[in-house]
């Protein structure tokens, strides 16, 4: 590979340390497809003849077949992905293979691999996300009038439905699509052409090879080509944050399939056992996505930290940015999977989370409410009063509505009969038709908006 300026071979623990062939031999569609678009390009410029671009090809085709068929041996002492196609290239067709790095380096060559990779990875989450969405949706429209307490701090604060709190998390897995779009755009640009950082004397046409792999352009300093991994670090970003919103649902999931909540139940396709405890089915599933979410935020932690002590260009530093993007791309395959197969497998408890809106006071805002809109009070001496009640009612051991208008009028003469409208769960829940809010109309309104959008 290192051609006359070495006369010896590695020692065996850097041929070790050195090797990336382990784990970027996945890039291997990535690099044979941008090695044909090279090819093509050096034919069509005139850097190569027609006939060395059509051996060339044809003996790409050839290992990519191989590879697919688990007929390709994979050398660690060639180091890479790309040493080992370009080895074997020169086995099939002989010295022509040796035309095909003419105006390009290994480091425009990864800086091409990962970028398409990444790519790819990006295009995977949107579409499995979206699958999740509709998961989603689907339940939304199903537990629209379900009845729950909402909490704050996790503690009751005001009743909403089942179907809202999960569109909650459409919203959230929403713009996590945006995110892995928006890092998409910054990323379809080529880096191909770029060569080993200062470009190349050969009349390459960048733009060709940028358009035939898919790019919007060329990247336009050569050096921030074989530099750059932003789109690693916004690929990874995104994903992290994509981590944390799954484990909070998983949490919650965690939560509500307790004993104490009883909110939802998922069958044995998503529940374990115990070893001990014939009793017990624990929601497993969740209780991973939750757990997973730490790696995918080390990844990001760990190509940050790589990154930022680099001077330009190239460093083999670099080398370690492909095993952190590759396990969070698996981490998110399993996770979202698993994520979306609970919320299509569970199912609500509608009486238990009724009853769970009981205790708490869970309309004492409603009161508050009311006492604005019906006796024209400031809102703050509505909350004083109504934090008065709240007293009154633990006192007596009852609900808000279980109080008689008499020892309502004790703490305020004015109220009438009609405040106990209000004092209703189902009265309360139906009042909150701001646009987002948790009525019943405003979710399946929100529901199907976002149908429309998922197509």
């Amino acid at each position: 590979m290192w051609g006359g300026r070495y006369t010896t071979g590695p020692a065996e623990i850097m041929e070790k340390i050195n090797a990336s062939i382990d784990f970027d031999k996945r890039m291997y569609a990535q690099d044979i497809e941008g090695s044909k678009a090279h090819c093509r390009m050096l034919v069509a410029t005139g850097v190569i003849t027609a006939e060395d671009g059509g051996k060339i090809l044809t003996g790409l085709d050839q290992i990519l077949a191989e590879i697919e068929a688990g007929q390709f041996t994979f050398r660690r002492s060639l180091e890479d992905i790309h040493m080992n196609v370009e080895a074997r290239l020169t086995e099939i067709i002989g010295p022509a293979a040796g035309r095909l790095h003419t105006a390009r380096s290994r480091n425009d060559q990864v800086a091409l691999d990962v970028r398409l990779w990444v790519r790819d990875a990006a295009d995977r989450a949107d579409i499995q996300i979206a699958d999740l969405q509709s998961a989603l949706v689907s339940r939304a429209e199903e537990y629209a009038d379900a009845v729950m307490p909402g909490f704050t701090h996790l503690q009751t604060a005001q009743p909403v439905t089942f179907g809202h709190h999960l569109m909650a998390y459409v919203e959230m897995f929403g713009r996590d699509r945006g995110r892995f779009q928006d890092a998409r755009r910054r990323m379809n640009e080529s880096p191909l052409g770029g060569a080993a950082l200062a470009g190349t004397s050969f009349p390459i046409d960048r733009h060709m090879t940028a358009k035939d792999l898919g790019f919007d352009r060329p990247m336009g300093n050569s050096m921030d080509a074989v530099a750059d991994r932003d789109f690693a670090l916004e690929y990874l970003a995104a994903a992290s944050i994509l981590a944390t919103h799954l484990s909070r649902l998983a949490e919650e999931i965690v939560i509500w399939c307790s004993a104490q909540f009883r909110f939802i139940r998922l069958t044995d396709a998503f529940s374990t056992g115990s070893s001990i405890m014939p009793q017990k089915r624990n929601p497993d599933a969740a209780e991973l996505v939750r757990g997973k979410a730490g790696r995918v935020i080390g990844a990001l932690n760990t190509l940050l930290i790589v990154m930022k002590g680099l001077p330009m260009t190239y460093g083999k530093d670099m080398q370690e940015d492909k095993e952190p993007v590759f396990m969070v791309r698996d981490t998110l395959d399993l996770c979202i999977s698993a994520m979306t197969g609970m919320v299509r497998d569970l199912t609500a408890n509608r009486q238990a989370m009724r009853d769970a809106t009981l205790p708490g006071f869970a309309t004492a805002t409603d009161l508050a409410d009311w006492l604005v809109q019906n006796l024209n009070i400031p809102f703050r001496e509505a909350h004083h009063i109504t934090g008065h009640m709240v007293k009154l009612a633990e006192d007596n051991g009852v609900d808000l509505s279980e109080l008689s208008l008499e020892q309502m009028h004790e703490v305020e003469p004015r109220i009438t009969q009609e405040v106990f409208e209000v004092l209703g769960i189902d009265n309360s829940v139906r009042s909150r038709v701001s646009y987002g809010g948790t009525a019943p109309a405003r979710v399946l309104e929100q529901a199907k908006l976002w149908k429309e959008r998922l197509g």
